[in-house]
């Protein structure tokens, strides 16, 4: 009997040491760069880029966002994609503002040199911070209709807004290329080699989570292949900045329960998801999903490239028609 214990206590140490040494040493590496993904900004205009303003969150910290005023009366809010900032969405901020729209480009916390890069400090913050710098612009701006967009990463952050209260201070959303949960049909192994997940270490402060233990929620358990040289860029991402900046699991089911108006967008020769597949798996939850397939266009093209930023201009007028009529 005292034998039998023994080995019991010893394969339960021996446990704990391993999922010990997982968490303590299985850091996430950063793929080689991306040439697709980096070298599209190239050919950006930033030279009239709008300087960062300020907005204070409820936790009293300053973030910071890029304003492009309009006299129209509609807001959109912009988000951008991982590892990126408010200025990669400069090409297609102008094109909305053109078409009337008040744009609003948050730099999301962890992004641009705000607070502890690739971290916040609690699954949701990110959904707080959105709600602050929203509600402001609602009250100053009450007989505005307000369009939720996002791009990659984004735009899986918009369905996780979806499905969450913050999404009650938008009326319509667009999501572009977004990224959807692991394991989803639509994401391309490795997602087509911009990212690096240190899964065991990932699923063991999964477990550490379930059990209430969220101390080592900070460490990194994602890579970006993000070239070296740019400056500016979030090239890791913590368990908690993971799992906030990103579609929920229940993707499908969020979609379900709600019923403001929804589109997805996204290029034909996408590098890092299937287009093709989006529109099968979307439509289970929402039949009347429209889903956009823009042809010839890239992952990246899909905010800076003309045939890009023209479909989601016309996705966001068809969607705010209705309203304008």
């Amino acid at each position: 009997m005292r034998g039998a214990l023994y080995l019991v206590a010893g394969l339960v140490v021996a446990v704990v040491v391993a999922f010990a040494g997982v968490i303590a040493f299985d850091s996430p590496s950063r793929p080689p760069p991306l040439a697709s993904i980096s070298n599209p900004f190239a050919a950006v205009d930033f030279s009239d880029l709008p300087p960062q303003r300020e907005y204070r969150a409820r936790d009293g910290t300053g973030l910071t966002y890029r304003a492009y005023p309009s006299k129209g009366e509609q807001i959109v809010v912009l988000i951008h994609g991982s590892s990126g900032s408010s200025a990669d969405m400069h090409p297609l901020a102008k094109a909305l503002r053109d078409a009337g729209a008040s744009v609003y480009v948050p730099d999301l916390r962890g992004h641009a040199g705000l607070g502890r890069s690739g971290d916040i400090d609690y699954i949701g913050q990110l959904e707080d911070d959105l709600a602050d710098l929203v509600a402001p612009l609602r009250q100053t701006q009450p007989q505005a209709g307000v369009t939720l967009i996002g791009f990659s990463s984004g735009g899986g952050f918009v369905l996780r807004v979806i499905g969450s209260t913050a999404g009650n201070l938008f009326d319509r959303f667009v999501m572009v290329s977004p990224a959807l949960p692991p394991g989803s049909p639509t994401i391309r192994p490795q997602t087509g080699g911009w990212v690096s997940v240190a899964l065991p270490r990932a699923v063991a402060l999964a477990i550490l989570t379930r059990l209430g233990i969220d101390r080592f929620d900070g460490l990194p358990i994602v890579g970006f292949a993000t070239p070296p040289q740019v400056q500016g860029l979030t090239s890791f991402y913590s368990f908690r900045m993971a799992g906030d900046f990103a579609a929920p699991r229940d993707d499908l089911a969020a979609l379900k329960r709600k019923t403001k108006p929804a589109v997805v967008l996204v290029g034909g020769a996408d590098e890092l998801f299937f287009p093709d597949r989006f529109a099968p798996l979307l439509q289970r939850a929402r039949p009347d999903m429209r889903v956009t397939i823009v042809p010839d266009t890239g992952h990246i093209g899909m905010t800076v490239s003309p045939a890009g930023i023209a479909a989601i201009r016309k996705a966001y007028l068809d969607l705010i028609a209705p309203a304008a009529g």
